[in-house]
């Protein structure tokens, strides 16, 4: 890997395809596999990274937002996109850039086959998502009867899809639950598909389902975490890559004495002779103020350096005593000798919320496989 010169998120395309790889030897030939690259691909970069996985030979992407898909759409991207949670106002923006939304409640659903009639549509791609017990979005058991009753009254949409979404299938304490689920979904799909003259796509698994669930693939999974290097499960994750490394350099050095105070409210107190080092980059970048105070540090030189005192805004402050450094010396945040999975539980918070939040103000360094 280069030597970084600034603030850098490096993006290992060899270690998305080795992910990708394994994931998808994990199910039977022949089902499908969509890949997630909502929220900016989890922190990378979701043109770059969607380019990659079209090319490994992904069958399906799925999106948070419209506009997500849009970006997408207008970057190239032709494989079908699925919107997870589209808004009203963007029903037409769907139709144009022939984007698929998941309709999951009986207000969405009858908006969009408004919308599509108006639009003189005939068998668009929808897809339909069912609660079997996350509660966030779907319909109901009991609303099955609805679904088929207005599916059945238009010609203007098409089943693509109909899925469900699992809560704890990285927790085996939870196998019984994510076994009713698994069950639930197959007793919702059969009563919701079984007046069709076509056969619907049908998924619930995510990447952890994939792993632990893989005779319940149906025939599509979906994985997000996993292809970016993440298992949910520290015996899964030294099979899988992380993609992202997030890299930055030493701007100055400075020795304090017993007494001096570093950062905003004095937060770290010098107790004997010490160096710090102050790098370019902060909570704006996505370091957040909850690694600040020694909870988290990086790796200089193949050191762990502690951060000392509060994270501030563009600019993090680490303790070097006793670590051969020079301004200009390349700071490794997280990745390579550092798991980001380590890093984020120093701060009390997961890898997830970690990737997602590092900032489009850091320059994405793009690693061909």
């Amino acid at each position: 890997m280069p030597e970084a010169k600034e603030t850098v998120l490096e993006i290992d395309l060899g270690a998305l395809a080795h992910n990708y790889r394994y994931l998808r030897a994990k199910i039977d030939e022949g089902v499908k596999f969509l890949s997630v690259v909502k929220a900016f691909a989890y922190g990378n970069d979701s043109v770059i990274i969607a380019r990659k996985l079209e090319e490994l030979g992904t069958d399906y992407f799925a999106v948070a937002y419209v506009e997500e898909g849009i970006h997408l759409r207008k970057n190239g991207i032709t494989k079908p996109i699925l919107v997870l949670h589209p808004q009203f106002t963007h029903f037409e923006d769907i139709i144009e850039h022939c984007l698929e939304p998941n309709l999951y409640s009986e207000k969405i659903l009858r908006s969009f086959v408004e919308t599509a009639e108006a639009k003189n549509q005939k068998n668009y791609p929808v897809h339909i998502k069912l609660n079997t017990g996350l509660n966030r979005l779907g319909f109901d058991h009991p609303e099955i009867g609805t679904i088929k009753e207005i599916i059945s009254s238009t010609s203007s949409l098409k089943i693509a899809s109909v899925f469900s979404h699992l809560a704890a299938s990285e927790d085996w304490k939870e196998r019984d639950f994510t076994v009713g689920q698994i069950d639930l979904f197959r007793k919702m799909t059969w009563e919701l598909i079984a007046d069709l003259d076509y056969e619907p796509i049908l998924h619930i698994c995510n990447t952890s389902g994939v792993i632990n669930y893989p005779k319940s693939a149906f025939s599509m999974v979906r994985s997000g975490i996993g292809l970016y290097g993440y298992g949910n499960d520290k015996n899964i994750d030294p099979e899988l890559r992380p993609v992202s490394t997030l890299k930055t350099i030493i701007s100055q050095i400075r020795s304090l004495d017993k007494g001096d105070t570093v950062g905003y409210n004095r937060a770290f107190k010098v107790e004997k002779p010490t160096r710090i080092a102050t790098l370019p980059l902060g909570h704006a970048d996505g370091i957040n103020r909850i690694y600040g105070k020694g909870k988290a540090g990086v790796i200089i030189n193949g050191k762990y350096a502690p951060i000392a005192g509060n994270v501030c805004m563009d600019i993090i402050m680490v303790d070097v005593t006793g670590i051969s450094c020079e301004e200009g010396d390349e700071v490794i945040v997280f990745g390579g000798p550092q798991h980001p999975v380590k890093f984020a539980e120093a701060g009390g918070t997961i890898s997830y919320e970690l990737i997602t939040g590092i900032q489009r103000r850091v320059t994405r360094l793009v690693i061909p496989e």
